[in-house]
């Protein structure tokens, strides 16, 4: 069993709390926990952006009302996932010294408000983030009620200070070692911009350098390395005290790319996530919740164990463009959807709404009415029932995959660079969620790994559109394929080296065109409204975007383009290397299609039913330390929808048997066991 909290070990159920706003109503905080016990809630985010009530003035802190909320909470058995106040500095720091505040892009700098704008280079702030996070580390890190750190809030952003500009400079230094050898690995001969000096050297800039695609590249990978340390800084001083409490920073997803999760999850005990997906959005919730799903799959994946969904809204979210309301049931599913595939907690934001300012129409557990006769607090308190109807089953559980998805988000960087072949739009995203349908849709759990994951332990790789390849990623492929695995690749991958340098000659082993028994002679790119075809097990697909000519050597052609000049060259592929076989699709193919040939060429992978599965019907396994399988079987669709089971199961949540199917009301779910 994976055990996140060790000091309580069940499903969380809270979120962000923020007291510090209400430290003058003293009865608003009294209700409070009352009705937090009457949600179910066992445990709460404190302090998050609390710096200016802990620390109103430099050098003295404030503790007393922090130490009355967390005794109070302990004491109605509500524990503290305690934050670092890193993510919004008070006003005093940033008049006293302006230098932690960030230069943008345009080489201004920033004024105090909002948050996130501030240095992680400067010596300064990290000074004075040490003492706030030391401080708290010493005084609650013994509290029975404190059970995990939540290092700052959601990282992100970048400077381009002068303390900044020259970090870089030294990251470049340690990477590259000489300027001949930066110069050659940016290619920065081109248009003469050949570099003499390291101090020459400045962060992309749209009044500067856009062109040479390596500083660009460099620079996301700069902006993730010192964002790392000084996450680890902050984690060196909150586990000076207790280094056994585990440390979380809650992620943004996988579609949020300005920082790569993988390194920053390195440095974390804990991987967690906060979700806003537009629910009852005009695509419908089954092509959202595909999407959710995805990146719940790739939080699960980064440490390959469970995650906690840390921040989702009970309802609204203000800072959509539309601020829909959750239909009944749909945040039942929207939490359930997250325990499948690998969280083990519910959190929100917000436990209290906010009165003022920025969020304060955000949906909160306990709304402006400050009482329990509302929708949205019935159906928090329905999930925190469920979550211990779970916790003695699923808590800790894992979630087997025998496949793997790559996501590398310095492939999506430098691809979103790359100006051409087709700048009018070559969405990597779209890519992977075309390939990920087929799992969503069949009920096969699929991890979501980056180039440098062990991938010598599944039986299927995907690769959709990995335009970049890490160095040492073409060996570890050519092995995984040797040794019997099975590899899809997607049109326009493995294009350039880690430093964004295209692969030379025609069919080499750096290209891997010995496994995949082609090489590529030229790439058409279509505009829109533009495709050609083909035809794949009788059904003919549209083709759009890309096309790539193909030059076989020792593959097989599974079917071939339908029109233009290159009409009948090979638009899929198939070659047999050693004991596995590697898979080429060599143009932009609709999910319609990878939901076909996925299904032909995988090897048997294990389903979490052996059974059809209704469109809009996601099926999910997790899977208990004895090796009991736990499957949740969701409906997305606003229609009810019957599933065949095969045998016959018992709803944990209901209590009811399921004899040969379960029938399922629109957005309703079921948590099968075998009986």
């Amino acid at each position: 069993m994976n055990v996140i909290t060790p000091k309580f070990p069940q499903m969380l159920h809270g979120g962000d709390y923020d007291p510090e706003q209400w430290l003058g109503y003293p009865d608003v905080l009294e209700n409070d926990i009352t009705l937090m016990k009457q949600a179910h809630i066992n445990c709460v985010s404190l302090g998050i952006f609390a710096w200016s009530r802990l620390e109103p003035e430099e050098g003295c802190f404030d503790f007393g009302w922090l130490d009355d909320i967390i005794d109070r909470l302990w004491k109605a058995g509500i524990y503290v996932d305690l934050a670092t106040p890193s993510g919004a500095r008070p006003h005093w720091l940033a008049d006293k010294y302006p230098e932690v505040l960030r230069v943008w892009e345009d080489g201004s700098r920033a004024m105090f408000g909002g948050r996130h704008n501030h240095c992680f280079t400067s010596l300064v702030y990290r000074e004075k983030v040490r003492i706030i996070d030391t401080e708290l580390a010493e005084r609650y890190s013994s509290h029975p009620a404190v059970i995990m750190w939540h290092i700052s809030n959601e990282f992100s952003g970048d400077c381009r200070c002068p303390m900044c500009r020259e970090a870089f400079r030294e990251f470049l230094k340690k990477k590259y070692g000489s300027l001949d050898r930066l110069n050659h690995e940016w290619w920065a001969h081109f248009w003469s911009h050949t570099y003499t000096s390291w101090e020459q050297i400045e962060p992309p800039s749209y009044k500067g350098e856009t062109a040479v695609h390596g500083l660009d590249l460099d620079w996301k990978r700069f902006v993730t390395h010192q964002t790392v340390d000084f996450m680890k800084a902050e984690i060196a001083a909150v586990k000076s005290a207790a280094p056994e409490i585990p440390v979380t920073a809650n992620f943004m997803g996988m579609y949020f790319d300005g920082l790569d999760y993988f390194e920053l999850g390195e440095a974390l005990d804990v991987i967690s996530w906060d979700s806003y997906p537009e629910w009852h959005a005009p695509c419908g919730n089954e092509v959202i919740a595909m999407n959710e799903s995805l990146s719940h799959d790739m939080m699960r994946s980064i440490k390959g164990k469970p995650f906690l969904l840390m921040e989702c809204t009970p309802s609204t979210t203000n800072w959509r463009g539309i601020s829909k309301l959750k239909k009944p049931g749909m945040h039942r599913l929207a939490i359930l959807n997250a325990i499948a595939h690998g969280s083990d907690s519910a959190m929100y934001f917000q436990i209290r709404q906010s009165r003022g300012s920025a969020e304060k129409f955000h949906s909160a557990v306990i709304s402006h009415t400050g009482t329990s006769d509302t929708r949205t607090f019935r159906e928090v308190t329905e999930v925190g029932e469920m979550l211990e109807k779970l916790t003695g089953r699923i808590y800790g559980s894992s979630t087997p995959a025998e496949a793997a998805i790559i996501y590398e988000p310095q492939s999506k960087w430098a691809l979103d660079k790359a100006q051409g072949p087709r700048n009018a739009g070559l969405n990597y995203f779209d890519a992977i969620q075309r390939c990920y349908h087929y799992f969503w849709a069949n009920g096969i759990n699929v991890d979501i790994v980056n180039e440098n994951s062990d991938i010598s332990r599944y039986k299927l790789v995907v690769l959709p559109m990995l335009y970049l390849w890490r160095d040492g990623f073409s060996d570890r492929l050519r092995e995984f394929v040797k040794n019997g695995g099975t590899l899809i690749s997607t049109v326009f991958s493995g294009i350039v080296g880690e430093n964004d340098l295209c692969f030379l000659g025609e069919a080499t082993e750096e290209k891997l065109s010995d496994v995949m028994g082609y090489w590529v002679e030229e790439t058409d790119s279509l505009y829109d409204g533009e495709a050609n075809s083909t035809v794949y097990s009788g059904r003919e697909f549209e083709l759009t975007e890309l096309c790539e000519v193909l030059r076989p050597t020792t593959c097989e052609v599974l079917a071939v383009y339908g029109s233009d000049f290159y009409k009948g060259k090979p638009a899929v592929t198939a070659n047999r290397f050693g004991s596995g076989m590697a898979y080429h699709v060599a143009a932009n193919a609709p999910m319609e299609f990878f939901d076909v040939f996925i299904g032909d060429v995988a090897p048997q992978l294990k389903r979490a039913l052996d059974t059809g599965i209704p469109a809009g019907v996601n099926v999910t396994l997790r899977q208990g330390g004895d090796g009991t399988d736990y499957i949740f079987v969701q409906n997305f669709l606003d229609t009810e929808q019957t599933v065949a089971l095969g045998g016959d199961y018992t709803d944990i949540l209901s209590g009811r048997s399921c004899s040969g199917e379960v029938t399922l009301e629109g957005c309703g779910a079921a948590v099968l066991v075998k009986e």
